[in-house]
């Protein structure tokens, strides 16, 4: 018997599939992402009880086309009477043919759900936002977290995004050649979003979510099949194994967050390394490297490194050089703060922080309170950098960082008081 975790991972991994499937035979993103929805706590309740089904995607998709026939067919109090029936009469737990489903899925339709996500009617920022709540199965508040903006912002641009979508009458079915490099730029963004949330939740108790991470990859390895000679598709996938790889060693065994420079480097993957270094060495002499790639080469960096006093912060800072020449996101700037600190001295990157403060993306982020406090507690500041971590425990909304902040503001006092008193 599977565990109430196992079944709801097990969802989370399913539902993009499912959806796209559903896309694929009925149309229309909005009351397909319904009857889904529908379909995952009917599977939650009875799953726990009676045990996963032989084919779980059939048994979703049957659910799940049930409730749309009922949309369909029924006045709105029929409607809910039926959903109300069917949800206490779950179907057999084989798979059982029927007028809409009349054979198991014999292919994974998300990579072309994602596609129509980025559908060119929609702006950029909203075609993310779509996939990333279709695809990847993100709460409206996650996604407004991961693009800096407010969550009643985010869902009003969902919502006409679903309904562009279904104005535009678009076929389900991966875009034509001529037109998938318009469109794969965004999905390469989308999927590098799914990436952090996964590997950094922006809420919760939990540090990372490895259906999130592991879908990213997945979907980033169809794409790379898809379009091999593409070197940002390639730098996207090296970039995520080479920062997966560290994954084994970012939490202690009560689950507590090990930043980068205390990680014992034995525990990370090194196949995923040895992968991720590969694909960079393939396609970096092909051209020019793209934001993708760069990023890559920096977690390589990294990765050579067996200590992380080894780490060779010159070849970073000059990688992030790079890097925010081709995007002035504030991320990206916070990022090279460090690499600066660490060729240059805090004081210089401290400098460039007052500035980042002035960002409207950044205010009240609580990673750049994190970051000034490490660079603080590097200058010699310890009160300034208690007071920054203590804030940016505040700002965090994800349980496991907010730990971590706060222990990180206890150690400097104490280490203060303890060097002091020596």
């Amino acid at each position: 018997m599977k565990t109430d975790d196992e079944v709801n991972d097990l969802l989370r991994r399913l539902a993009p599939q499912v959806l796209g499937t559903l896309v694929r035979r009925h149309g229309g993103i909005d009351t397909c992402e319904d009857a889904v929805q529908d379909a995952l706590l009917a599977a939650a309740v009875q799953w726990s009880t009676d045990g996963i089904p032989d084919n779980p995607p059939g048994w979703l998709i049957t659910v799940a086309s049930r409730r749309l026939t009922d949309r369909y067919r029924s006045d709105a109090a029929r409607r809910r009477r039926e959903v109300t029936d069917a949800a206490l009469r779950p179907p057999d737990r084989q798979w059982v043919p029927g007028p809409d489903t009349d054979q198991p899925p014999d292919s994974d339709d998300t990579l072309i759900l994602l596609f129509l996500c980025c559908h060119p009617a929609l702006s950029p920022v909203s075609q993310a936002a779509l996939t990333l709540r279709a695809v990847g199965g993100l709460s409206t508040e996650q996604i407004a977290r991961a693009f800096l903006t407010a969550e009643p912002t985010m869902k009003q641009r969902i919502s006409r995004a679903k309904q562009r979508i279904r104005a535009s009458g678009v076929p389900f079915e991966l875009p034509p050649e001529q037109e998938r490099p318009a469109r794969l730029r965004v999905v390469t963004h989308v999927l590098y979003l799914i990436f952090n949330e996964g590997y950094t939740t922006t809420s919760g108790p939990r540090l990372q979510r490895d259906d999130l991470t592991g879908e990213a990859i997945r979907l980033t390895r169809e794409l790379h099949r898809l379009q091999p000679d593409d070197g940002e598709v390639a730098g996207l996938l090296a970039l995520m194994l080479l920062t997966d790889a560290r994954r084994p060693a970012r939490t202690g065994p009560d689950g507590s967050l090990i930043p980068l420079d205390e990680q014992d480097r034995s525990r990370w993957d090194r196949q995923a390394v040895r992968e991720g270094v590969a694909l960079l060495t393939r396609t970096l002499p092909r051209g020019s490297a793209g934001p993708f790639q760069l990023q890559a080469a920096i977690a390589a960096v990294h990765a050579e490194a067996e200590r992380a006093q080894d780490t060779d912060w010159p070849q970073i800072l000059g990688l992030y050089d790079l890097l925010q020449r081709m995007s002035l996101g504030p991320m990206v700037a916070l990022n090279r703060a460090v690499a600066v600190a660490m060729v240059h001295g805090p004081r210089a990157a401290l400098g460039l922080l007052r500035k980042l403060a002035m960002d409207d993306r950044l205010a009240g982020h609580h990673r750049l309170e994190a970051t000034r406090a490490h660079l603080l507690e590097l200058a010699g500041e310890p009160v300034a950098a208690r007071s920054s971590y203590a804030l940016a425990a505040v700002l965090t909304t994800n349980v496991l960082e907010r730990r971590y902040l706060e222990k990180r503001a206890d150690r400097v006092v104490t280490d203060t008081v303890g060097a002091a008193g020596g």
